[in-house]
């Protein structure tokens, strides 16, 4: 998975760089930061309505919008996926870091 998604992140880039006409992406860099953010907020929204849903086709569907989304964002912020990897790394390292979370009554 590594492979593809760091294809899609040079595809990204590259579109940015080279936006060509009808060029979704490019249209995402040349709207700016509050479109490809209210876009992952879309994806989001329909990722998790997917999974509610129970509908695994839909939903790889909708995470697969949502990864493009968010690398859009990377590439607009200069975060590649070798960032994203090594603090999951670092993340993937840490035992034993469950917090405690208070008890709340869910029916109220």
């Amino acid at each position: 998975m590594h492979d593809e998604l760091s294809r899609l992140y040079a595809t990204i880039l590259a579109r940015r760089d080279n936006p060509g006409e009808n060029s979704y992406t490019g249209y995402l860099f040349a709207q700016g930061l509050d479109k490809i953010l209210k876009k992952i907020g879309e994806e989001c929204a329909e990722t998790l309505i997917a999974a509610k849903n129970a509908d695994n086709r839909e939903t790889i569907g909708e995470i697969s919008d949502l990864l493009f989304h968010l690398h859009v964002l990377m590439a607009l912020q200069g975060i590649t996926p070798e960032d994203i990897a090594g603090e999951l790394a670092h993340r993937a390292e840490k035992a034993g870091n469950l917090k405690q979370f208070h008890q709340t009554d869910k029916n109220s």
